[in-house]
């Protein structure tokens, strides 16, 4: 969460780029003029932050890791989001204001990748081991629908893919 008073005093954010830069910091914020020196001279006007777990971006102030896309909402809007900050392209560092959204959780989880783990290699395709076709399913709201069982994978892919644009809409995410 987002929750330092002073983080427009810290941060610089470029919206086009989606980079986050160290502002020069005042000596009122340092026991020291040695330790102010040093800071400024190390940090000041260079990249902020640092990759974190699962590929997202995180910037650490007064020793909290804050979501790099979720600063960037604040710094942008000047609101705290309430909500998930979704990454539309899915690159999860890419922190441009114009590749930012809120969503809900669920929505969040449509826009999701194809899991690693996937053996079909289209998201929401399995083979089902009774039939020996290949089962289509798609999540809405927490709840799985079955769209059917298809003879091949492109068939289940395009069913899919139609269901999804339908159920999904700007959050559909083919994989």
């Amino acid at each position: 969460m987002i929750n330092d008073k002073n983080i427009n005093e810290l941060l610089a954010y470029d919206p086009d780029s989606g980079l986050f830069t160290w502002k020069h910091r005042p000596l009122s914020l340092f026991k020291s003029e040695s330790s102010y020196k040093t800071w400024n001279s190390r940090y000041a006007n260079k990249k902020a932050g640092r990759p974190h777990n699962g590929g997202y971006w995180s910037i650490g102030i007064h020793g909290k890791q804050l979501l790099a896309h979720r600063v960037a909402w604040y710094l942008h809007y000047g609101i705290i989001p309430s909500c998930f900050i979704d990454h539309i392209n899915g690159v999860k560092n890419d922190n441009r204001i114009s590749n930012l959204r809120e969503a809900s959780r669920s929505e969040n989880l449509y826009n999701a990748k194809t899991p690693k783990h996937n053996t079909s290699g289209v998201k929401g395709v399995f083979l089902d081991k009774i039939s020996g076709k290949w089962k289509a399913l798609i999540t809405l709201n927490k709840k799985q629908i079955s769209i059917g069982l298809f003879t091949s994978v492109e068939l289940a892919s395009m069913a899919l893919q139609a269901k999804r644009r339908e159920l999904h809409g700007a959050f559909a995410n083919n994989g």
